[in-house]
């Protein structure tokens, strides 16, 4: 069954894109624009693709337009997720040339950012594509687009971790230190939370993996590991549970086990190929390129 293609809720597109239309025409508004284009004139212009990628954001772009001019027609020529080449056109604007103009801009920086997210996930992705890896974002986002950015990877082929500190569980280093020990920080969360939060459980060594596998959390995270102390890290939780290869892949009660740490397109590869379920980076989103989309008027 092919999986939905995820959407985004209207209402927090539309306080995104007001908040970065008020930042862009400040106090006066887009004074060159005024200057220089009459109130009657009309224009009509492309969303153009210069490289490669995968499409992301475009009702923010249609949402920009919209709350300048409402009169302005966006006709989306593409759907988000769609995979695009050099020279494809995205979308066609026409309406009032100063609405147009005005919008402009930030309906391309959405556009170009969110389409950058998600065509740098889907290269992640790619790599590692003949194992059973998912790659992960994590909460290393920029503030304030975390929702956004995270829309971009599920388009690139990627899946979420946590959305923020209050939807899972997620037991760190400094949290480890503070509750003296490894299962025991597993067994307060478990107490503390209700039975449909996800804990999870970050080790930097194979002992404390040992000790995470007593207490049965939902996931391991295996922080900074080289490949061959993935896979042992792999063997010792199909030993935990008691499983060979092929009954440890499809058991659900397992544990699952992600890795990170030193995550980018030259190591995931054979991080996936250890046998880990998922591969968490934060460079699908704070360093994810732009994708580079020009918006051209339309001379007839």
């Amino acid at each position: 069954m092919t999986p939905l293609r995820p959407e985004l809720p209207a209402l927090m597109v539309e306080e995104q894109v007001r908040l970065a239309l008020l930042e862009d025409l400040g106090r006066a508004g887009d004074i060159t624009t005024y200057a220089t284009i009459a109130p009657h004139m009309v224009a009509t212009a492309e969303m153009t693709s210069r490289e490669e990628g995968v499409i992301a954001g475009l009702e923010l772009a249609r949402t920009a337009f919209r709350l300048v001019d409402p009169t302005i027609r966006f006709e989306a020529l593409l759907a988000d997720g769609d995979r695009v080449s050099p020279g494809t056109a995205i979308a066609r604007v026409s309406g009032p040339a100063r609405g147009l103009l005005s919008a402009e801009r930030v309906g391309l920086n959405f556009l170009m950012h969110l389409s950058g997210v998600a065509t740098y996930t889907a290269t992640f992705a790619a790599e590692i594509a003949h194992t059973r890896a998912r790659v992960c974002c994590t909460r290393k986002t920029i503030p304030g687009l975390r929702g956004l950015e995270k829309y971009a990877v599920r388009l690139g082929g990627g899946s979420n971790h946590r959305y923020g500190l209050d939807d899972a569980v997620l037991i760190k280093d400094n949290h480890i230190a503070v509750a003296a020990g490894v299962a025991s920080a597993v067994e307060a969360a478990r107490a503390y939370c209700g039975h449909l939060v996800k804990i999870e459980i970050e080790v930097d060594g194979l002992d404390q993996m040992r000790e995470a596998l007593t207490a049965s959390p939902d996931v391991i995270l295996l922080d900074n590991m080289g490949p061959e102390m993935l896979r042992e890290a792999v063997a010792i939780n199909a030993a935990h549970w008691s499983l060979d290869e092929h009954a440890y892949v499809a058991d659900p009660r397992r544990t699952k086990l992600e890795a990170s740490g030193n995550v980018n397109l030259k190591t995931i590869r054979d991080i996936a190929e250890t046998g880990v379920d998922y591969i968490s980076t934060s460079k699908i989103t704070m360093a994810a390129p732009t994708l580079d989309i020009g918006l051209d008027i339309v001379i007839s």
